[in-house]
């Protein structure tokens, strides 16, 4: 599928992008950076830097290139996103309609689910996503422990979109303050809406599933 690839290409260009900030900074280190390290930053270090010594010159070299390669990351990974964007717009998927939920995002749910109709109910979807929790209860304490198995890359999807709904005022952060209001553990009140928002997920893949089938 489509956006699967452009999902995974986005996602190897910002590692590779990370990888080599990564390094960047390690060369940029006694020059005073910090780890947040933006391109525009990296330069205005070369600029103030005056090698001494001949590993200094090489240092300095070495950080050009680097950086040249960041600039380069980041032209990619723009239009990777606008290729992943205008993708998502012809889907015609109503995955965006879920708060917290852009077209990177919808891409990378889209991609690794695959054809929806694998999955025989939400049930099964929330544990190919390892967001259906493991009871791990004792005597009378009810508890689940987190799932480690299913889709890691689905996994990621869910959680980061928990993390914004948390965050700001949505139906996820309600959602997530009855869990806590009930004695939940703010972890155990994450995997719940995880576990939610798995349930969401499905039910919109379904519904595009639908619609197109019906060729409307």
């Amino acid at each position: 599928m489509i956006l699967r690839l452009l999902s995974d290409r986005r996602d190897d260009l910002v590692a590779e992008r990370t990888r080599t900030l990564s390094r960047l900074h390690v060369l940029l280190a006694p020059g005073g950076a910090t780890r947040e390290l933006p391109a525009a930053r990296a330069a205005a270090l070369l600029r103030q830097t005056h090698p001494i010594t001949v590993v200094d010159v090489e240092r300095k070299r070495i950080a050009r290139e680097l950086l040249a390669d960041v600039r380069r990351l980041d032209r990619q990974i723009k239009t990777a996103s606008q290729a992943t964007r205008t993708a998502i717009r012809a889907h015609g998927t109503t995955l965006a309609q879920v708060f917290g939920v852009g077209p990177v995002l919808a891409a990378k749910l889209l991609g690794q689910a695959g054809d929806v109709t694998r999955f025989p109910d939400r049930d099964h979807f929330a544990s190919s996503t390892g967001t259906a929790p493991v009871e791990a209860s004792s005597g009378d304490v009810r508890r689940h422990r987190l799932n480690r198995g299913g889709n890691r890359q689905l996994n990621t999807a869910l959680h980061l979109i928990a993390g914004c709904q948390i965050r700001d005022p949505s139906p996820g952060q309600a959602y997530y303050r009855r869990k806590l209001a009930q004695a939940t553990t703010p972890e155990e009140a994450r995997r719940s809406l995880k576990r939610h928002l798995a349930n969401v997920i499905y039910s919109h893949l379904s519904s595009d599933h639908r619609h197109r089938t019906r060729g409307c």
